[in-house]
């Protein structure tokens, strides 16, 4: 759903922009509460994964394909401060490195594909686990929910932004029914993957999702060949060994995976247009597509340039997406950890 140049005009643009710039300011403040030493790194890895993910366009129906929007995932897993924070990171990247979503119009895209995908989400999410039994099975329906519901609102909002500055003259009702109907489609492919990556998550360390907190589950770790409690964690930064090595282990498997993904099995996702892409081609939405200002990267279209080997080229291009990802998401994720220990240091000082 990434919007091109040229879809939307340049005061809707820049409006968009503004509460681009807002939200991520709100949640750059907002995620200090939620990142501490444990998930921190977890953040810079969940980013690097939407990234790996959304390269894996699925077929739908009609020559349509869809891909991870990754709001919900991200929201549940690092909270959704953080979570608007990594889809920012990974449009942020798609756009500057890969031609990917207008950078004219990349407040459009952090509007409706990071920041109404991830509050949607997070709030259907909410709601449903105070209701549902308490437990992984209600927290994975609940996640899959969630997804599901927020790939429609993705396209709602864009519908509105594009009633408000298209720059084309098509029927606001064809552009509705069109975008609503396929992106409901493609919300089942998006809840599939979001739920069996919440559900792979909580089984290993249930205490490093976000929205597993409630649950209050005592961490289990498999030691020898034996699942034992881990040590309680008193706060403090010596966190126990066992727990660490965990951590570390997630956190490797997560990032090889994601290379995978985006180095090897891109290759074989989907060659059809994604679900903006077909509604904008069938209803002349795209007339006045303008050519991307990073059109002539070196990772243009998500291929290496001058690498005539297309398996190859799009290999490496992949796994260097994805590790720009990691590195840029974890700067920033680690940047509002330290502030916020700054901020709690100051606090002690100033209060004695």
């Amino acid at each position: 759903m990434h919007v091109p140049d040229g879809f939307i005009n340049a005061p809707t643009s820049a409006v968009t922009g503004v509460v681009a710039a807002g939200a991520i300011a709100v949640s750059l403040r907002g995620a200090r509460r939620e990142l501490d030493d444990r998930t921190a790194p977890l953040a810079g890895l969940v980013a690097a994964f939407i990234f790996a993910v959304q390269m894996l366009n699925f077929p739908v129906a009609a020559g349509t394909s869809g891909h991870l929007l990754g709001g919900a995932l991200a929201a549940i897993l690092v909270g959704p401060f953080t979570g608007i924070l990594c889809v920012s990171v990974v449009l942020l990247m798609q756009g500057i490195l890969f031609a990917d979503g207008g950078l004219t119009a990349l407040g459009v895209n952090i509007t409706d594909m990071a920041i109404v995908t991830t509050v949607v989400s997070y709030a259907v999410f909410r709601g449903l686990v105070k209701v549902l039994p308490r437990g992984r099975r209600s927290l994975t329906a609940a996640s899959f929910v969630a997804a599901l519901l927020s790939v429609p609102a993705a396209a709602v909002a864009f519908t509105l932004v594009y009633w408000i500055g298209g720059t084309t003259d098509v029927a606001i009702g064809k552009v509705a029914g069109a975008m609503i109907g396929v992106h409901v489609l493609i919300g089942v492919g998006e809840a599939a993957i979001t739920a069996l990556t919440v559900g792979a998550v909580v089984a290993v360390r249930p205490d490093l999702v976000h929205g597993a907190r409630d649950l209050r589950q005592r961490l289990r770790l498999r030691v020898n060949g034996e699942l034992v409690d881990a040590p309680a964690d008193d706060g403090t930064r010596t966190a126990p060994v066992a727990a660490r090595a965990s951590r570390r282990t997630l956190w490797v498997t997560g990032l090889v995976t994601s290379l995978v993904l985006a180095g090897f099995v891109s290759f074989y996702a989907s060659a059809n247009p994604d679900g903006l892409e077909k509604v904008a081609a069938d209803h002349g939405i795209d007339k006045r597509t303008e050519k991307h200002a990073s059109s002539d990267s070196p990772l243009a279209d998500y291929g290496v340039k001058d690498v005539a080997d297309a398996r190859l080229s799009g290999g490496l291009a992949g796994v260097i997406g994805v590790g720009t990802t990691v590195v840029a998401g974890s700067a920033v994720f680690w940047a509002v950890r330290r502030r916020r220990t700054g901020d709690v240091a100051a606090a002690s000082t100033s209060g004695v």
